[in-house]
């Protein structure tokens, strides 16, 4: 089972950015990251292949989210930028030994972090 440790979250002004890293135990595995806001259910953000040839975004982050991945270093990033207040959340990342059908769906992960919290003030 692979080990995943977040980091990289904090608070910041809306328009400003954050660079969250997800560091794993291995490396192979498709990633994603999720983010849950209270009383909210958990939503994909975004997701990158074993060899970074595919990604995955929601539309709500999609041109101010980017993720990557260093396998050399077993991890992946989140660059977020222009963020908005709607973007606080416990950021989360997952892992799945093989690519899913459904990439940012929660279901398609078993292996996931503790979370970052990233805040996002107006």
């Amino acid at each position: 089972q692979v080990q995943l440790v977040e980091s990289g979250g904090g608070s910041v002004q809306a328009g400003g950015s954050l660079r969250l890293s997800c560091a794993a135990s291995r490396s192979g595995d498709f990633m994603g990251w999720f983010r849950q806001a209270p009383e909210k259910e958990r939503e994909g953000v975004a997701a990158i292949s074993a060899g970074s040839t595919l990604t995955y975004y929601a539309d709500s982050v999609k041109g101010r989210f980017t993720i990557s991945r260093d396998n050399a270093k077993n991890t992946v990033y989140l660059q977020m930028n222009s963020l908005k207040p709607e973007d606080t959340a416990m950021y989360y990342c997952a892992a799945a030994p093989w690519a899913p059908a459904s990439p940012l769906s929660r279901l398609s992960y078993k292996n996931w972090g503790q979370g970052t919290q990233v805040t996002v003030s107006s």
